[in-house]
């Protein structure tokens, strides 16, 4: 980019002096050639005044003034003959020009001849020709050329290092946008592109930084939630498969019931998968108002045998009167999943929905009769704490599930009877709670 830079001034600035100095160097050779015949004549008009009124008539002697430079001066009768001076004796076309009563001027052998009448009683009695070798003029003509041209080549230096230090300046900062931009194809979102100036390239290298923090975030949160989605599977396929030994292995066990329940189970986990799928990728996912009656009900359906399995009871309390929220079920759906299953493996007794109104929007509580989390109530939602006491990868699921839905999820009560709560909240839209309860 440099060169093209530097190549593109070069070639406007060698473009522009040429445009430029091609009619000014024709202009001056115009200018030298008409100051030479402008003096010529004013040589020759000077010289006039030499030659006496009678010299029609007398044929006096005349003496011509001493001409400067390499001016050549002669004095031609009205015959046509060479009277005195420097000049050929034939008569040139200027000369007989010249006996017509006006000045004539002509280049005639590399020469520039200017012939001046010299009259009396409105009468051409003889001529005055002046002439100057045509090489003192080309002379003048060349040396200002050359005066020009090194004025040229001066004004295409100082643009090659005006262009020079121009091109540095901008292919820079492109230079490391490009360095970026590649950084962030080879997977590394930390690459951030540094200011040069330049309004341009410094809102290109904003952009380049703000996508790059974007595709960051959204890759480590898909990691994240693939690997805590896939613990979530795990835990459920465990579990199948210790259900499915078991009737296998239990002597008198209906297995014809056991396959049903799985088969079930395996439809719930197909259900699982693809909302994890397209709530990781943000696509296909309604966020329309949330109806709480199927949210409440697909819990039950889901919970209600497992925990009644185990000898424990599922409540659900809702409120009248309940905010309208807009979120996607499926979200919604997963993270209460997440709290109940918490609730079923790490705690006792009867466990309770509540869905409440709640400041500024609706309250989902999840609590159970167990003893509860001691300790920094956020460890549980620590990625990766399940290792220390099997909290933590389902919890740190739906908490970034309810992040991305704009609510918030949280520990309400840790000890006893802990209580988690899913804030959401409620749709600014003027509308009844028509998705509610009612």
């Amino acid at each position: 980019m440099r060169n093209r830079i530097l190549g593109a001034i070069l070639a406007t600035t060698v473009m522009a002096v040429v445009l430029f100095g091609l009619p000014l160097a024709l202009a001056v050779q115009h200018l030298y050639h008409s100051e030479a015949v402008v003096r010529l004549e004013r040589e020759a008009a000077r010289a006039t005044t030499r030659v006496p009124d009678s010299f029609g008539s007398s044929g006096d002697p005349v003496e011509l003034p001493a001409a400067s430079d390499q001016t050549q001066l002669a004095l031609y009768s009205a015959d046509g003959r060479l009277v005195t001076g420097t000049g050929p004796a034939a008569v040139e076309a200027p000369v007989r020009a010249a006996f017509g009563g006006r000045v004539a001027e002509q280049t005639i052998d590399d020469r520039i001849v200017v012939v001046v009448p010299v009259a009396d009683e409105e009468r051409v009695v003889a001529v005055v020709r002046a002439a100057l070798p045509a090489r003192v003029v080309d002379a003048r003509v060349r040396r200002a050329w050359l005066v020009m041209a090194a004025l040229a080549a001066g004004a295409v230096a100082v643009a090659a290092l005006v262009a020079r230090a121009l091109a540095g300046h901008l292919s820079r900062p492109v230079d490391a946008l490009a360095q970026a931009a590649a950084r962030l194809g080879e997977g590394d979102f930390s690459a951030r592109a540094g200011r040069s100036g330049v309004a341009e390239v410094d809102a290109v290298a904003s952009t380049l930084d703000t996508t790059g923090a974007r595709l960051g975030q959204v890759l480590a949160r898909e990691r994240a939630f693939s690997a805590d989605a896939s613990h979530q599977l795990r835990t459920a396929l465990a579990g199948l498969r210790l259900r499915l030994e078991a009737a296998r292995l239990l002597p008198g066990a209906d297995q014809g019931q056991a396959i049903a329940d799985a088969l079930a189970e395996v439809d719930r986990l197909e259900a699982t998968v693809e909302q994890l799928l397209a709530l990781a990728r943000d696509a296909g996912v309604a966020r329309d108002r949330l109806d709480l009656s199927r949210v409440v009900e697909a819990v039950e359906q889901g919970w209600r045998g497992r925990l009644g399995a185990s000898g424990r009871p599922l409540r659900f309390q809702v409120e009248g009167g309940l905010p309208p929220v807009r979120a996607s079920e499926a979200a919604v759906l997963q993270i209460l999943d997440v709290l109940v299953g918490n609730a079923a493996e790490h705690g006792s007794g009867t466990v309770t929905v509540r869905v409440r109104a709640a400041p500024g929007g609706l309250a989902i509580e999840v609590g159970d009769e167990g003893p509860g989390v001691s300790g920094d109530p956020e460890r549980v939602f620590a990625r990766r704490a399940g290792s220390v006491d099997g909290h933590g990868i389902g919890l740190a699921l739906a908490r970034s599930l309810a992040e991305a839905e704009g609510g918030r999820l949280l520990l309400q009560r840790p000890v006893p009877a802990p209580v988690f709560a899913l804030l959401l909240q409620a749709d600014p839209a003027p509308e009844l709670a028509d998705a509610t309860l009612g």
